[in-house]
């Protein structure tokens, strides 16, 4: 079934920096807001057109040749105060050369990072029932920690206790699963005390090694949509074993609906496989002994696993391979995932309402036992009713997401910004900026080569009477590898590399090497959070 990871997700590598947050009127980005590459130059010359921004050297240094520019593109301009008005200026505060300029930028600010929704970017195929695994692919690509430098790696995932990593992808088993043991080894084994009452108090070890068993079928069930999707050249994170089965964390959707119907059907032909292959190996074996007993019953479970998985509705893989179907047939991913979605919380209720109904009907016929069975089995299937329509709306969630991703483009978020030198006091370097129509600030050296970033939060911090003593130094972040984004990056890429590297504010280049601009996190978080309240 497909449950929503919640990756984000993810959330490895996300950890909140010490800085300040965003000042708190900050209004959210907007796309199509104006945006230039300002460096801090008061010419007066006419605005650029928006295509075409500053740049500046292939060195990475400002642009002089920009100097005094203003273009229009869609970059955001926050509403605070400190940039609406020009901070009284110290007549006797030293000024930059002339010559410093900073090419299309931006400042950033705001939080360490880009916070998902309660459904992060992941998609996930939870396969219940009979405590069936689930199938779960998270939205990720590689980010870039700088101009040609790959990103920080993600921490290793975590999960439970570490069981091996067969074809290289981690196996875990969450604490859910020893309840699920512990369940399975009692209602088992009081199945076996009718069958074979002669074992006694054995019983329980027969039934702990079925409990064994059947998630191993499980493993198997997982390994089949994680040797898929390595075939694929689709990056498995984890597989895990929890309480309802197991889940294989993909990290990026098949990119057609024929392999994203491979991709969900190889988990149920594995099953059926292994519900046969116990079936020829029970046919030789006495059905009242203690191997016919587990045979029989490996081969029954699997066989529930396969058919329920196979059910058309997400987040079942039935589900995804009715959602392959409808991509084939309409060519959009987001018309499969809504009619997979909606098969699906039919599904649930159909389980919710029929599953005690078609139990009750075959249930025994002592009053007592038919009374503890009807609680169990509306319990069980409030259970599987739950999972399968949470699942679903999180199909959904994920589905708008992954559609509105590709809205959030760093070129387009980004603010342009005025370089300055380190002892400029921070009232002139305001006055520059507002001057200039830029809305952050780059510390340069006197080479203009960038040093640190001054970070919004820490001049809202300055009371206003302060600013003309108070350098820009002291309210800037030094300059790392990871605070280097291309202006390239988009989507699912760009949330990857602010995740790797938690900063309030990055410096966003060209490939070239050229300077862009400055990227607020907070802009970012506010552009994914206005994407997603717009309906698909």
């Amino acid at each position: 079934m497909d449950v929503s990871g919640g990756s984000g997700q993810p959330r490895s590598g996300n950890d909140e920096p010490a800085e300040p947050r965003a000042h708190p009127t900050a209004p959210a980005a907007d796309p199509t807001g104006p945006a230039e590459r300002g460096p801090g130059e008061t010419s007066g010359r006419p605005p650029a057109t928006p295509d075409e921004p500053g740049r500046a050297a292939p060195t990475g240094k400002p642009n002089p040749s920009t100097d005094g520019e203003s273009d229009k593109d869609a970059r955001p301009k926050p509403p605070s105060d400190i940039w609406r008005a020009p901070a009284p200026s110290d007549p006797s505060a030293p000024t930059e050369p002339s010559g410093t300029t900073t090419t299309e930028p931006s400042a950033p600010q705001g939080p360490a990072e880009p916070r998902e929704p309660a459904a992060g970017p992941r998609h996930a195929a939870h396969h219940a029932g009979t405590d069936a695994p689930r199938h779960r692919t998270e939205a990720h690509t590689a980010g870039t920690g700088g101009p040609g430098r790959p990103p920080q790696r993600r921490p290793e995932p975590g999960g439970g206790l570490l069981m091996g990593r067969p074809f290289g992808v981690p196996v875990y088993v969450a604490p859910s699963w020893f309840l699920v043991a512990v369940l399975i080894t009692w209602v088992f084994g009081g199945q076996l005390d009718r069958v074979l009452p002669e074992l006694g108090a054995a019983r329980y070890l027969v039934s702990l090694f079925f409990a064994i068993a059947f998630y191993a079928s499980v493993l198997v069930h997982e390994l089949a949509h994680t040797v898929a999707a390595l075939r694929f050249k689709l990056p498995v994170r984890r597989i895990q074993l929890q309480f309802f089965g197991g889940v294989s964390e993909i990290e990026k959707e098949a990119e057609t609906p024929g392999r994203e119907f491979v991709l969900a059907f190889v988990g149920p032909l594995l099953s059926l496989v292994l519900s046969g292959v116990f079936y020829a190996a029970l046919l030789p074996v006495e059905p009242d002994s203690v191997p016919g007993v587990l045979l029989a019953g490996l081969m029954v479970s699997n066989l529930i696993v396969a058919a329920f998985n196979l059910l058309p509705g997400l987040p079942l893989d039935g589900g995804r391979m009715l959602r392959a179907v409808v991509w084939k047939l309409t060519g959009k991913p987001m018309s499969g995932t809504i009619a997979a979605a909606w098969v699906g919380r039919a599904l649930a209720i159909a389980v919710l309402i029929g599953l005690p109904l078609l139990t009750q009907s075959l249930g025994s016929d002592a009053a007592d036992d038919v009374g503890m069975d009807t609680v169990m089995d509306a319990l069980l299937a409030a259970i599987l009713a739950a999972i399968i329509w949470t699942g679903a709306g999180n199909s959904l969630r994920m589905a708008r997401l992954r559609e509105h991703l590709p809205e959030l483009r760093a070129r387009a978020l980004t603010r342009r910004a005025v370089p300055v030198q380190a002892d400029t006091p921070l009232s002139e370097a305001l006055r520059r900026a507002n001057a200039s129509g830029a809305r952050a600030l780059v510390v340069v050296d006197a080479d203009g080569t960038p040093a640190s970033l001054v970070r919004e939060a820490a001049i809202v911090g300055v009371p206003e009477h302060r600013r003309p003593w108070v350098p820009v130094s002291t309210l800037a972040q030094d300059l790392t590898d990871g605070m280097r984004v291309s202006a390239e990056l988009s989507g699912e890429e760009l949330l990857d590399a602010l995740r790797a590297n938690p900063a309030t504010e990055y410096l966003v280049v060209e490939e070239t090497g050229e300077i862009y601009g400055v990227l607020s996190a907070a802009d970012v978080e506010r552009a994914f959070v206005k994407a997603m309240a717009r309906p698909s």
